[in-house]
């Protein structure tokens, strides 16, 4: 796992969010979110929530995939798309 895979952990699994499940996968991180939370929402405003949680992430940052699923659907986001993948190297 890298640096920058664990300290999304922490934040994620540091914020308390009730009925939510964040653990790493070999890929990224896997967030299983109660069955009544709306995906669009969180699609929607992730790209904006990310970066400000991003502000305290102080080790070099890397292509990192993030699952979301709600019980009954779900979707991928990649943070840094662009950026190698540390698993690549």
């Amino acid at each position: 796992m890298s640096a920058y895979q664990q300290k999304w952990l922490d934040i994620l699994q540091g914020a308390n969010l009730p009925g939510w499940d964040v653990k790493a996968v070999s890929e990224g991180i896997y967030v299983e979110m109660p069955h009544v939370t709306d995906l669009k929402l969180i699609r929607d405003i992730l790209p904006e929530t990310l970066a400000a949680l991003s502000l305290d992430i102080d080790v070099p940052k890397s292509r990192l995939k993030f699952y979301f699923h709600n019980g009954y659907e779900s979707f991928d986001y990649i943070l840094n798309p662009n950026d190698k993948d540390l698993n690549e190297e």
